[in-house]
């Protein structure tokens, strides 16, 4: 009754999807990494280590740029791909207007000469 159902058919495509629901066994952390249920596995005593150096790189970078990425991805499993592209592209657009976008490019000029 969430969408469990039919956000896993996206995310790991009908066949997997039918076994994972149909049989309730559980997965190990490989599978779940192999079917793009996560992007990471880790031992368990260096979890929560590796997610603070993840979250302290994204609390890093621009919390307008970072939010307006979250929903573009988010979005992303409700469009077509065309309505996608046409959303990307009107974030995208509106980022020239931040300052932000202005200390970024400006960062990366620096960084490249």
């Amino acid at each position: 009754g969430a969408g469990g159902t039919q956000r896993l058919v996206r995310a790991v495509g009908k066949s997997v999807a039918m076994e994972m629901v149909l049989t309730g066994n559980p997965i190990t952390a490989q599978q779940a990494l192999q079917a793009g249920l996560v992007s990471k596995v880790f031992p368990p005593d260096q979890v929560v280590g590796e997610a603070i150096r993840t979250a302290e790189k994204i609390a890093g970078l621009s919390k307008l740029v970072v939010a307006m990425a979250k929903e573009a991805v988010n979005a992303s499993q409700e469009m077509t791909l065309r309505e996608g592209l046409r959303f990307e592209k009107r974030l995208f657009h509106a980022t020239f207007a931040t300052n932000d976008r202005k200390e970024g490019m400006a960062h990366l000029w620096r960084r490249g000469r």
